[in-house]
């Protein structure tokens, strides 16, 4: 009954959240520049971050919160019920767009994701999960993925990784650029987990991301049979930056073993 009651407290939170975004579209953004000049923070951002602050703080006294724009708990665990927030997952495209964005909350127990969504804003697309119950597309049931090959798949990943560069040895991801059926890159962590727990993609691939950029995606990924790791195959960090991947079981492994060697 209590992940119940969070589930139902969650969804409504977060669709008040996607109304006041959808309302902020016609008011002019305040646009900053955080860690260098193509990672931006806007207004808005701060103001969806500060709304669910504001209501989680007060209707759960206890739970701790780690959100992107810095408003919430700064923690060294993961002990009790944490929320992993992102207001705004894409602002790059959600400044220029008004699209591909989307909110991104994981909540966690001891370090275990119980309940995972992702709100695709413009089109009023809810991902959810509870762990062990199936994951949701707008409360119509997800799939379980199946089974498929490299040749026949379609990976998400930034084109920047194929030339060289400091993180990863760009020759095996110009290998697998040839390999596969298609390569595509929305600009989204969350919106691409859920394009993968869909079977939009098959695959998504990134070098530096914080929890909130996952946190809720993975639990859904999982809950459809996902595999989400880093890139070395080992279980994701939740309290600071890591590489990332996830993939249909059947590709998860190939990947790591054939295409992904990091510097």
């Amino acid at each position: 009954m209590e992940l119940q009651k969070l589930d139902r407290y969650a969804k409504a939170l977060i669709k008040e959240a996607g109304r006041k975004i959808r309302q902020s579209f016609s008011s002019k953004l305040a646009i900053e520049s955080k860690a260098d000049a193509n990672d931006l923070v806007t207004n808005i951002d701060k103001e969806i971050e500060q709304f669910f602050i504001k209501h989680i703080r007060h209707d759960f006294e206890g739970h701790f919160i780690l959100g992107e724009e810095g408003f919430g708990d700064r923690l060294t665990n993961l002990d009790g019920y944490v929320w992993m927030l992102d207001p705004i997952d894409g602002t790059m495209n959600f400044i220029h767009q008004q699209r591909n964005f989307a909110i991104s909350l994981g909540i966690y127990k001891d370090g275990i994701g119980v309940l995972g969504y992702i709100y695709d804003v413009i089109h009023d697309e809810l991902y959810s999960a509870q762990k062990g119950q199936g994951a949701y597309l707008n409360d119509e049931p997800i799939p379980l993925l199946e089974s498929t090959t490299i040749s026949e798949a379609i990976i998400g990943m930034n084109a920047s990784w194929v030339v060289p560069n400091s993180y990863i040895e760009n020759e095996g991801l110009v290998r697998l650029v040839k390999d596969v059926r298609g390569i595509r890159s929305y600009g989204s962590a969350a919106l691409e987990l859920a394009y993968v727990a869909t079977g939009r993609i098959d695959a998504y691939m990134s070098m530096r991301l914080s929890p909130w950029d996952v946190a809720g995606g993975v639990v859904i990924a999982q809950e459809v049979g996902a595999v989400a790791t880093n890139l070395n195959g080992q279980p994701l960090k939740l309290l600071g930056q890591d590489t990332f991947l996830v993939a249909r079981k059947s590709l998860h492994d190939t990947l790591i073993e054939k295409y992904i060697i990091l510097k």
